[in-house]
């Protein structure tokens, strides 16, 4: 394992334990670009809906190791019945896997019940792909993917 690689996956962990979270930990989306670049085996699971991925953007990266499970149906909002089966026929539980959604909630969700499964290097993007709202309930103006100028196209 890389060194720098090694120093990403123990500031995620460091996060888990700071913030008592139930899977590996969690990284900025500077932070998960690196580790994706740096790390053959990790992937990025795009958690978002179908229409928020055609509506604003999604990340471009490797087709192999950028892929969307919708975590919820839009617009009736229900849950993906099938989201580890979706996500283990892609995955192997041992390698690290990026959940990301609009803000870091979904992601979250997601990444606990993957740990939950099995999946050992579950983390979460913090911040998502368009971060929080601005005072003027804005989103990609304080922080999240595209904020800090990451790889994304719009559909």
């Amino acid at each position: 394992m890389k060194p720098s690689v090694a120093k990403l996956l123990e500031l995620a962990r460091q996060r888990a334990i700071d913030k008592d979270l139930p899977y590996l930990g969690a990284l900025t989306p500077p932070e998960a670009w690196q580790l994706l670049n740096e790390d053959d085996n990790a992937v990025l699971i795009d958690i978002r809906t179908q229409a928020e991925m055609d509506w604003v953007g999604s990340v471009t990266f490797s087709e192999d190791r950028s892929f969307h499970v919708e975590w919820s149906t839009y617009p009736e909002g229900t849950r993906n019945p099938t989201f580890i089966e979706d996500i283990s026929a892609r995955v192997e539980k041992h390698q690290p896997v990026l959940f990301l959604c609009r803000s870091g909630a979904r992601s979250h969700n997601a990444a606990a019940l993957a740990a939950k499964h099995g999946f050992e290097a579950a983390i979460n993007v913090l911040e998502g792909f368009e971060g929080d709202k601005d005072d003027h309930h804005r989103r990609s103006t304080l922080n999240g993917w595209r904020f800090h100028g990451l790889p994304w196209e719009q559909h």
